[in-house]
């Protein structure tokens, strides 16, 4: 669904380009005082001044909103979630609060593997509804995109139930989010499968890839390239076999130990890598030259007790950063995206401003969506967070707490109260 809309009298902030911005051009934002932003069927069709909107009958096919001069952004995009899933693992939370490792947590048989199994036990209805739920949530914190992964079947029915889901809901007439779905079977190395990762792979290459290829599934594949998960020439040989299928690439890469994956991500021209908690400083150039976004999570690094990624350094370095909130039942289970922003600010060392390059036009390039959302520009969607302050500045000064008063998909306003 979208709509005909007018917002005018607003403060219009946003990143400019359809391409992700690098290094210093993070920092650069196009600001409108007093400005208009016209929707035509969902799409931009001016960006401006005010031309006179508050007349009655102005332009009589179009709803009319008045910012009253709130700032207006483009929609946030939450380019690495896990949202499909069944279970939770809240003991778990408690098990690394006295001490546990991530690691060692999946060694006893928890971590992915738990949410495997409570995942395998639910149908597509439970699926669905816990699903649309975060998405909701999603929305009232200023999301309009995100991508979901799949990973928590691990086998055929499971993995293609979990994309289905999220294709049923990227159907809905009445949908807040868009979804990129990103096949992740290489999450981890299923029970069945123990001591034999090559087959797996070969599982998934086999018959997993042209599987969901075939019935368009999903656009991105994925994989855990992490010691004691797959290796460096396990995830290389997946994601070559991938791309052959016409898949783009991502790869969760270098987040507990350097492990090669920021380099391997810039070999095979991959759209992003992401977490780079552990990223070496030759993996960072590689990225900067092969045009890899770096996709940063500190909402993980902060529930893990870990260092953050090097955002810093990395933009310094001419990296295209984006930020996003790794949802997932395990290691992250928050979709915060308040307190995203101000972690990134805080312990990251961004600038508000680069965080908002880094959450809109960054997160659509590590979609392949930079030329369609991301920044607020004639010929694309109408995706827009309109905040409760004139002030941009206040995004990582509220702390954890929603400084989004609307939401506007396509058009359709969707206020936060």
């Amino acid at each position: 669904m979208s709509e005909n809309l007018i917002i005018f009298n607003a403060r219009i902030v946003t990143p400019i380009g359809f391409t992700a911005r690098r290094g210093a051009e993070m920092s650069q934002l196009r600001i409108i005082e007093n400005g208009t932003v016209e929707v035509t069927d969902g799409i931009i069709t001016y960006v401006g001044e005010n031309r006179g909107e508050s007349r009655d009958g102005y332009y009589q096919n179009y709803w009319h909103y008045n910012a009253r001069g709130h700032c207006v952004l483009p929609g946030f995009v939450d380019s690495h979630t896990h949202f499909v899933f069944g279970g939770e693992r809240s003991e778990e939370f408690s098990w690394r609060l006295k001490g546990e490792s991530y690691m060692s947590i999946m060694q006893r048989g928890g971590g992915i593997a738990s949410t495997v199994k409570a995942t395998r036990a639910l149908n597509f209805l439970k699926l669905r509804s816990a699903a649309e739920g975060f998405l909701k949530k999603m929305s009232a914190m200023g999301v309009t995109t995100v991508e979901g992964k799949s990973g928590y079947g691990l086998d055929r029915d499971t993995e293609l139930l979990q994309l289905k889901v999220m294709r049923s809901l990227n159907n809905s007439e009445h949908k807040r989010v868009d979804i990129v779905s990103t096949f992740l079977g290489a999450h981890a190395l299923p029970e069945e499968y123990k001591g034999r990762g090559d087959e797996y792979i070969d599982f998934l290459i086999d018959e997993m890839l042209p599987l969901i290829r075939k019935d368009d599934l999903a656009e991105c594949c994925d994989v855990f390239c992490e010691k004691g998960v797959f290796s460096v020439e396990q995830s290389r040989r997946l994601l070559s076999a991938a791309k052959e299928e016409g898949f783009l690439l991502k790869l969760h890469a270098d987040e507990i130990v350097s492990f090669g994956g920021a380099e391997l991500a810039a070999e095979l021209g991959a759209l992003s890598a992401d977490h780079l908690l552990q990223a070496s400083d030759a993996g960072i150039r590689a990225m900067a030259e092969a045009g890899v976004v770096a996709t940063l999570l500190p909402l993980t690094a902060f529930a893990l007790k870990e260092p953050y990624a090097r955002g810093r350094e990395m933009i310094d370095a001419g990296c295209a950063v984006a930020l996003a909130t790794d949802l997932n039942p395990g290691s992250c289970f928050s979709g915060s995206i308040p307190l995203t922003i101000a972690l990134a600010c805080i312990y990251m060392n961004l600038s508000i401003e680069e965080t908002i390059t880094a959450l809109t036009l960054n997160g659509a390039a590590a979609l392949n969506r930079a030329h369609r959302i991301g920044s607020i520009e004639v010929g694309k969607q109408g995706d827009f967070v309109v905040l409760n302050s004139d002030n941009y500045h206040v995004l990582p000064y509220y702390i954890g707490m929603n400084s989004v008063a609307m939401t506007i998909k396509e058009g359709v306003l969707y206020p936060v109260n």
